[in-house]
Parts: C-alpha cells; structure tokens; sequence
C-alpha cells in the first residue's frame, strides 16, 4: 500500500507530509484518523523551539494561550482501523502502543524535516501530539541510548519545508508559545 500525503493549511502557510503508512502502521493511521476525523483543525502550534523542532496536536491548543497546550490527546478508549491490522485502541488516556518497541521496526531517524511522535517518555504514551525537526535530533530516535527519549518518526515534510522553517523562526513566549498564533486552518489527506 502507498504511503498518503497528508497537507496541512495553516495561518503561516502550507505543508505536506508523506506518512509511512507502512513502515509504522500503527503510529501512521492513528495520525490519519485524527486527521480525517477533523482532530487537528483549529489547532494551533503550542511549542516552537528555534533550531530543535515545531511541536502540535493537543487539543487544549484550540485556545493558543491554553496553559494546558502539551498536555492533552485523542479521546480515551477511541478505535482506528489500520488496513491488513483491523482495530487498533487507543487506552483509557488516548495513548497508542509503541510499535517502536517491535522487533524489526524501521529505525527513521529524527533529521531535518522528519515528523515525530511526541511521547511523556513512559511506554504506550503517544496520542495525537507529534513535532517537525527542523535539525537532525539523532539523541530523540529510540534506538539512539544516550538518552531517555524514545521518539518514532512516522513521517516526512515532502513539500513547505520554507514554511515549516518560517514557523520555527517565529517569536515565542517564554514558554516556547508562538507570541502570533499559528492555527491550522485545514487539513487534507491524500
């Protein structure tokens, strides 16, 4: 099955993502589902740190100024289909499984343009909140020891990586919050 492209319209521009439908089907059609269900529109980026990554999907970021932003995800209990798979459940906190933890998973590293499950860094603790690098982050890929950080890239920017980059260059609070919000307006699986 081909991987799908996904595009993103938000207030700072467009940008497209192949998902990697196949290499990590868990991960990726959960990010789809979320995004045909309408999940992220009328998010906003809550968390942009300049020369590190571009990070977005919880839902308390309706409201850009949310001091929850970073702390939410999908919906307790909720299922998605993944084809060849059947159904997959998110748990009682709206969290996937690691499928990062399988023997024989690709091992994407996190570079320049790749997208991220974000994750507490406890097991079975990525939802619907991923991050664009916008550097090379080698010590965030899980099967890089040197630290902690288990981050799976199911994704990559295949189009808007200027936008992605004008995004990261943009003033924050000191809580990394965009001082402009940036909103997504739309989303569009292909």
């Amino acid at each position: 099955m081909a991987n799908k492209t996904v595009t993103f319209n938000t207030t700072a521009g467009s940008f497209t993502v192949e998902v990697y439908t196949s290499d990590m089907p868990v991960t990726a059609w959960n990010f789809i589902d979320l995004c045909q269900t309408g999940f992220y529109t009328g998010l906003h980026f809550h968390r942009v740190i300049p020369n590190f990554m571009n990070q977005f999907g919880c839902p308390h970021s309706k409201d850009p100024k949310s001091k929850r932003a970073g702390t939410g995800g999908p919906a307790p209990n909720t299922k998605y289909n993944v084809p060849g798979k059947g159904e997959v459940s998110r748990n009682g906190e709206g969290c996937i499984p690691d499928e990062f933890r399988q023997p024989n998973c690709p091992k994407h590293s996190n570079e320049p343009g790749t997208l991220s499950m974000a994750n507490t860094g406890q097991p079975n603790s990525g939802g619907s909140q991923f991050f664009l690098n916008v550097v090379h982050n080698s010590f965030l890929d899980f099967f890089d020891k040197s630290t902690p950080s288990q981050h799976p890239v199911f994704g990559k920017v295949v189009n808007g990586m200027d936008v992605v980059m004008k995004i990261n260059g943009c003033a924050c609070d000191k809580n990394d919050n965009p001082n402009t919000p940036i909103k997504v307006l739309e989303v569009v699986v292909n």
